[in-house]
């Protein structure tokens, strides 16, 4: 399979909802399968269809629950269901970051439980779920990419402004650099 480019904040692609998958096809086996080679090159715990520039709503992880255990999965079409989000600025070690906005890390407040139900790739029944971990915060991360959201819009004002700066100094918000490449580590101009 193939490495796929990302695409940054900025592009169009991170701001849209998604498309409901109506079949599995080769193409979207042969996406899949870059889907994690891309995330294993960009050394993510998740990626989203639209992160490589495909408008479905498909997600695959790969990365510890709350038992340190690691699970690594496709879901198709996911439907999220989460606890409460604590209100007020998260706890500063509560770092969160995303292959879409590289090298940024932010506090965000997340629930500490999510289940994520949707299909895999044989049309089989899949149900994730996780209190606390890594896991929780990559099922509501990923499912917001897919609605069309980026982990920087959940962020309080004390670490949105933080956001806005670091992407305005490093040229995204122009959306002139739109994807990077894992594998070189270096954002390209499209």
């Amino acid at each position: 399979m193939a490495v796929r480019p990302i695409t940054i904040i900025g592009h169009k692609a991170l701001h849209q909802p998604t498309r409901r998958v109506r079949e599995v096809t080769d193409d979207v086996r042969e996406l899949v399968a870059d889907m994690f080679d891309t995330l294993e090159a960009a050394d993510g715990a998740g990626l989203a269809a639209n992160q490589v520039g495909v408008r479905l709503r498909i997600f695959v992880y790969d990365c510890a629950a709350d038992d340190d255990v690691v699970q690594r999965g496709v879901v198709i079409n996911p439907v999220l269901e989460k606890g409460t989000v604590p209100p007020g600025d998260p706890d500063p070690g509560e770092l969160e970051g995303c292959l879409s906005v590289p090298g940024e890390h932010f506090p965000t407040a997340r629930s500490d439980w999510a289940r994520v139900t949707g299909t895999d790739l044989d049309g089989n029944e899949v149900v994730v779920e996780a209190q606390g971990g890594t896991l929780a915060r990559c099922l509501q991360h990923e499912t917001d990419h897919l609605d069309g959201k980026l982990y920087v819009e959940r962020l309080t004002p004390t670490y949105r402004t933080q956001a806005r700066d670091a992407v305005k100094s490093r040229g995204w918000e122009s959306a002139r650099i739109t994807k990077w490449d894992p594998l070189q580590q270096e954002a390209e101009d499209v």
